[in-house]
C-alpha cells in the first residue's frame, strides 16, 4: 500500500496494490496490520456504511464530537467523488484548513479522516457508491456540521456549472465561527 501524507496532520490518502489483467482486478481493500502501520497506531472500526448518490449530490461537511468522535476510512467502488476533510481542532495549527482528493471506482484510493475533522464529498459522475468504515457508532446527540460553502474555509468544490443537491440539514449547517469544534 502506498501512503500519501496530506497538508493536514493525520489525514492520509491510501493507495492499495491492485492486480489486474484482462479478467478484471484483485485488491486487498482492508488489512488491519497494514492500516495500523500506515496511521501509526491501532484503530478499531465498529461500523461500515454504504451510500449511493447521483451527480451533484453534496454530503457534508459532517463530524461527531467526543465522546463519540469518529474516524472514517472512505472509498468509492463505482463512480467518482471529490472528497474533503476540514480540520475542526481549535488547538491545531491547521484549524479551518481543508484538503481534498478524487476517489473513484477505478483509482481505488482510500481517504483516512481521523477524529477531529469534518468530512464531506460531492459526486462528480452520474452516480457513485461510497463506502465508509467508522471508528464509533452514529450518535445523533454528538452530531456536528460545517456549512459546505463557508467562505472562511474556502473549499474549492469541482462543481463546474452544477448547483449542489443538499439535504435541508446540510443547507442550514453553521459557518466555522458558529460550528461546534474540538479542543
Amino acid at each position: 500500500m502506498n501512503v500519501i501524507k496530506t497538508a493536514l496532520e493525520g489525514v492520509l490518502i491510501l493507495e492499495p496494490k491492485v492486480f489486474g489483467d484482462e479478467r478484471g482486478f484483485f485488491m486487498e481493500s482492508f488489512n488491519q496490520r497494514a492500516f495500523d502501520e500506515a496511521v501509526g497506531h491501532h484503530v478499531d472500526f465498529v461500523q461500515d456504511n454504504h451510500s449511493r448518490s447521483s451527480r451533484g449530490v453534496l454530503r457534508g461537511l459532517h463530524f461527531q464530537l467526543p465522546p463519540h468522535a469518529q474516524g472514517k476510512l472512505v472509498r468509492v467502488t463505482q463512480g467518482s467523488v471529490f472528497d474533503v476533510a476540514v480540520d475542526m481542532r481549535k488547538s491545531s495549527p491547521t484549524f479551518g484548513r481543508w484538503v481534498g482528493v478524487e476517489l473513484t471506482g477505478t483509482n481505488h484510493r482510500q481517504f483516512w479522516i481521523p477524529p477531529g475533522f469534518a468530512h464531506g464529498f460531492v459526486v462528480t459522475s452520474d452516480s457513485a457508491d461510497f463506502l465508509y468504515k467508522t471508528t464509533d457508532y452514529y450518535a445523533p446527540q454528538a452530531e456536528g456540521a460545517l456549512r459546505w460553502d463557508d467562505p472562511t474555509v474556502g473549499v474549492q468544490w469541482p462543481l463546474q456549472d452544477l448547483t449542489p443537491l443538499l439535504s435541508p440539514k446540510d443547507a442550514q449547517a453553521p459557518l466555522l465561527g458558529q460550528a461546534p469544534c474540538f479542543d
